[in-house]
């Protein structure tokens, strides 16, 4: 599209939010439906094998990782939410349902799109026991929970500090 590399520009992410600001809509609408789709085909194939959940799970995270890390770009990847959410998919719709609707519900309270993507991932390990699923699939949640709160951490602090954007605010 022409656009400068995320990487160098803006927050130096490549994820969705970064390319918004850098790029629109449009590109980030293609960013985000790419890393869902990192998470969500690597799962779907896995399944189409036949594979159990250990090997579901375990394709799952290495999905994640490969976002997070990705050796083409020097380790420096995403923050991993769209990848995550795509990973929920293929291992439960309504892990993810659930995690998409704890984020709606904490994005129209707080208006802070970091904290309902955080809040919906922490709980998606719980919605995947509550579900009744596979206990492989809460065990490769929980780390991917830590990893996402790890990159997530300058959000974190700006969540603190009462300075993180808020959905639909214009920057000055």
């Amino acid at each position: 599209m022409g656009l400068p590399d995320p990487r160098a520009e803006g927050s130096r992410n490549p994820g969705a939010t970064n390319v918004l600001r850098i790029g629109g809509r449009k590109a980030a609408a293609i960013t985000l439906a790419g890393d869902f789709l990192k998470g969500l085909i690597p799962v779907l194939v896995a399944r189409a094998f036949g594979q159990g959940p250990e090997v579901l799970a375990a394709t799952a995270f290495a999905a994640f990782l490969g976002h997070l890390y990705p050796v083409f770009f020097g380790f420096q990847g995403g923050k991993g939410v769209a990848t995550a959410l795509g990973v929920m998919v293929g291992l439960s719709w309504q892990v993810a349902l659930a995690a998409l609707a704890t984020w709606l519900v904490i994005a129209r309270v707080w208006k802070i799109s970091s904290l309902a993507a955080l809040g919906a991932a922490t709980l998606s390990p719980l919605y995947a026991l509550l579900f009744g699923l596979p206990g492989a699939y809460a065990l490769a949640l929980l780390p991917m929970v830590a990893l996402l709160l790890w990159r997530h951490r300058e959000n974190i602090g700006k969540i603190r500090a009462g300075t993180e954007s808020r959905i639909g605010e214009k920057k000055s």
